[in-house]
């Protein structure tokens, strides 16, 4: 007998992706540390495991809520908003670990946790204009003008996602340039450093959806209270 899917909880599909997410970190944890050190950084590149996956996830974040703003001015469907404000939110949580894991690399490579270079500005700014995504809906009352103001943030404050990733190209940059550079398609690392990254990169996108999709569905349930 076939049932209807219940809206009151979530699906399988968002269990699946966080019970698999969460039962492969350990094992990335042991292939970032079991991967052979950079012969110029030596251990301390591991770092690295963390800090790409996590801005990586960032701006494919930032992505799905530039993505789903749009659809939301053009249809006006609620949904389409709970999706992009979820979205946002977790990569806000990702790109801060970003910024924090390169703060810790920053401080022996460079003598100092920050400083202001463009890879570093533009990732702030990013991070700030994500910040400022949910000051403005949290200042906005009405839920019809709040998701069309966020919709417009959203679109609009995913210009800064190119600006970031280029600014090792565009500017002189104390950041290294790209090990995975996705202009050009080449790869600038060891087969076992990219199949330890790559891993890892799994790993998170897997904890990244589940995340979306559960905050998803706390948006639903906030928004029938709201209604209510």
């Amino acid at each position: 007998m076939l049932k209807a899917a219940n809206p009151d909880r979530p699906d399988l599909l968002t269990w699946v992706f966080l019970v698999l997410g969460l039962a492969l970190l350990p094992v990335g944890l042991y292939v970032a540390l079991s991967a052979p050190p950079d012969v110029n950084q030596g251990y301390l590149a591991r770092i690295m495991y963390l800090h790409v996956p996590t801005a990586w996830l960032g701006y494919l974040a930032f992505f799905v809520t530039f993505l789903y703003s749009l659809l939301y001015l053009f249809r006006q469907d609620p949904r389409h908003d709970r999706v992009a404000m979820a979205s946002a939110e977790i990569g806000l949580v990702f790109m801060g670990l970003a910024l924090v894991t390169g703060m810790l690399w920053a401080r022996p490579t460079w003598g100092v946790y920050w400083t202001w270079e463009p890879r570093l500005t533009t990732t702030a700014i990013l991070f700030a204009v994500y910040v400022g995504y949910f000051l403005l809906r949290g200042a906005i009352e009405d839920p019809e003008l709040r998701r069309k103001a966020a919709a417009a943030v959203g679109v609009l404050g995913f210009i800064n996602v190119p600006i970031s990733y280029m600014s090792v190209k565009w500017w002189r940059s104390l950041h290294q340039t790209q090990s995975i550079d996705l202009t050009t398609g080449k790869i600038h690392m060891a087969p076992e450093m990219l199949q330890a990254l790559l891993f890892n990169l799994l790993v998170f996108t897997l904890l990244y959806l589940a995340f979306v999709r559960l905050r998803g569905f706390v948006a639903l349930l906030e928004a029938r209270k709201e209604e209510a």
